[in-house]
């Protein structure tokens, strides 16, 4: 199952765990990893800004990619988030294995027999 490096730039280091954290326990993440001290330089309605960020890095699968976008864009308080996915295209095995094994829902418990 192919993964992705998906990128999301946040304003602030709540932001960014509160997101890996949705992201994580929805299993549309298998991990997340904030890396702060971003300095964005870039064009917003035509003036040149400058903001500090803190760059979030989640690793996902192609299959998860749709719902971990939608839950990245409705709950992130930028008006246009940068929310970009990259192919993987090479990785330790295990590793990717791993990710794929997290971003897919567990089967549902079977109910257990009551006690006698």
């Amino acid at each position: 199952m192919p993964a992705y490096l998906v990128h999301c730039s946040c304003p602030d280091s709540d932001t960014a765990t509160r997101l890996a954290k949705s992201a994580v326990q929805a299993r549309l993440a298998a991990c997340a990893t904030a890396l702060p001290g971003a300095v964005s330089t870039y064009r917003w309605e035509g003036e040149i800004e400058t903001a500090d960020e803190v760059v979030l890095l989640l690793k996902t699968t192609q299959a998860a990619w749709p719902a971990l976008r939608e839950l990245l864009r409705e709950a992130h308080p930028y008006e246009l988030p940068e929310i970009i996915a990259v192919e993987i295209v090479a990785g330790l095995p295990g590793y990717l294995e791993w990710v794929a094994s997290e971003t897919t829902t567990p089967p549902a418990a079977t109910p257990k027999d009551p006690p006698v």
